[in-house]
């Protein structure tokens, strides 16, 4: 299937999500990240903040426990500056934030995240295939950033269906995760 279809399919599974079956689902995410991912030598974690609307899978659970159980990491968001380009803002409080046009909580202002500095990224996503190359919302945002992080930066999908998909019209632009998060565990492409 083309990206486009499998958006549309995906975007639309996640709609037909229960709010109990999203809590679940969420909850699942969390425990697993904490039990597969090694943070105690990480030094910054980039993370989405979720598009509720969307159910995007919950990175406040994440983002909340790294805060309270690892304070010698710091977070990064994505922002969207004027050009329509990615960039990355050390996130200092709920203060910080704002929703941007797209509906999206963003930090307003804040200390630039130098992309050298950043040790694992939470990559959104609507589905996958067995190679770890992403079907995101397809502005190419992810994908620009993702290829100018250092090799060793850990690049983690997050997901709630476990998916193989032949993607049928993959570029040179795309940059494959390490790894993929589901509720039924991590699972590595390396």
């Amino acid at each position: 299937m083309t990206k486009a279809e499998l958006r549309k399919k995906y975007l639309q599974k996640r709609q037909q999500l229960s709010e109990a079956e999203y809590l679940h689902l969420n909850r699942l995410l969390c425990e697993h990240f904490f039990s597969s991912i090694d943070l105690s030598f990480l030094k910054v974690v980039h993370t989405f903040l979720p598009i509720r609307e969307k159910k995007e899978p919950d990175t406040w659970l994440i983002l909340d426990r790294i805060r309270r159980e690892f304070p010698h990491i710091r977070i990064s968001l994505p922002k969207l500056n004027v050009d329509g380009k990615m960039e990355n803002i050390y996130f200092e409080g709920m203060h910080q934030l704002e929703k941007s046009k797209w509906g999206i909580e963003e930090p307003r202002q804040g200390v630039p995240t130098p992309v050298e500095k950043i040790d694992l990224v939470v990559v959104p996503l609507l589905c996958l295939d067995d190679q770890g190359n992403r079907v995101g919302y397809g502005k190419g945002y992810y994908d620009t950033f993702l290829a100018s992080c250092k090799s060793s930066c850990q690049k983690v999908g997050i997901s709630f269906f476990s998916t193989s998909e032949t993607i049928d019209d993959l570029n040179e632009q795309d940059v494959p995760l390490d790894a993929i998060l589901t509720p039924e565990g991590f699972r590595s492409f390396k």
